[in-house]
């Protein structure tokens, strides 16, 4: 059965979209079969693996408001082992329509139960935002994993987040845990991103992933070619972190599962 990991934090700027689709293509690379669900309206996750939002005729909108099926909407990317449900500009007013509709919540858990055993991992990409869309990735999930950038600001809103998700835990999904925080552009040249790793691992401890994802060149632009960092450029800093941080995330669920 597959796991379902919700990669999500309101705030805009963290590393969100990068995290979903470099962990999603680095634990295709590590031969896992891996589906990257894009349900942010902006459709960053989509065009990162290389396809136009405003192509994509049908994706998780339709989904979600029961125009067609998930696996009528599923399409490969270049990168191996990882297919996408994509967003298209659609979603942008699917917030309004969900209201509507009844269970509204839980309109991704039943677009995801028929496909669920087909891979072993789906990697959600949710809006900045702790809207209906996130809810329903939260509702829809097994796990969730938090970017948190290393700046001034990374702790400010964290506290809304994790109290969103212990009342997801509470009224929608009482199997939901946080796999984990990660921390993301790192710099290693500025002081304060050391005060912040040492802060949030303070705080936080056991929670918060070894592997931390360092600022990167290569990282940033693999998206502009419609690719995730592995393809692009394997042996880059970023390509390195991020199959560290699906190694990291693989040993700590064969520890979890043996402990069971």
């Amino acid at each position: 059965m597959g796991r379902i990991i919700a990669i999500a934090n309101q705030k805009g700027g963290v590393g969100k979209t990068t995290t979903a689709m470099n962990l999603a293509g680095s634990l295709g690379v590590l031969e896992k079969k891996v589906l990257l669900i894009d349900v942010d309206p902006q459709a960053n996750a989509s065009s990162g693996v290389g396809y136009n939002p405003k192509e994509i005729g049908k994706g998780i909108y339709e989904c979600l408001t029961d125009k067609t099926t998930a696996k009528e909407c599923i399409i490969e990317t270049q990168s191996p082992n990882l297919d996408l449900l994509p967003a298209n500009i659609d979603l942008v007013g699917a917030e309004l329509d969900l209201v509507e509709l009844e269970e509204r919540e839980y309109r991704l858990k039943k677009v995801l139960a028929p496909i669920h055993d087909e891979y072993d991992f789906i990697i959600i990409d949710c809006a900045p935002s702790l809207g209906l869309l996130t809810l329903n990735a939260l509702a829809a999930s097994d796990a969730v994993i938090i970017p948190i950038q290393c700046e001034y600001f990374a702790l400010e809103g964290l506290g809304k987040l994790l109290n969103t998700i212990k009342i997801v835990q509470q009224r929608l999904n009482i199997d939901l845990i946080i796999d984990g925080l990660l921390l993301t552009m790192y710099d290693t040249r500025l002081r304060l991103s050391n005060q912040v790793v040492e802060e949030v691992k303070k705080h936080f401890q056991e929670m918060v992933f070894k592997t931390i994802i360092h600022r990167n060149v290569r990282l940033g632009e693999s998206p502009s070619y419609g690719e995730t960092i592995v393809i692009h450029d394997a042996s880059s800093k970023g390509a390195i972190n991020y199959l560290n941080l699906a190694n990291e995330l693989l040993k700590k669920l064969e520890t979890v599962s043996v402990e069971i």
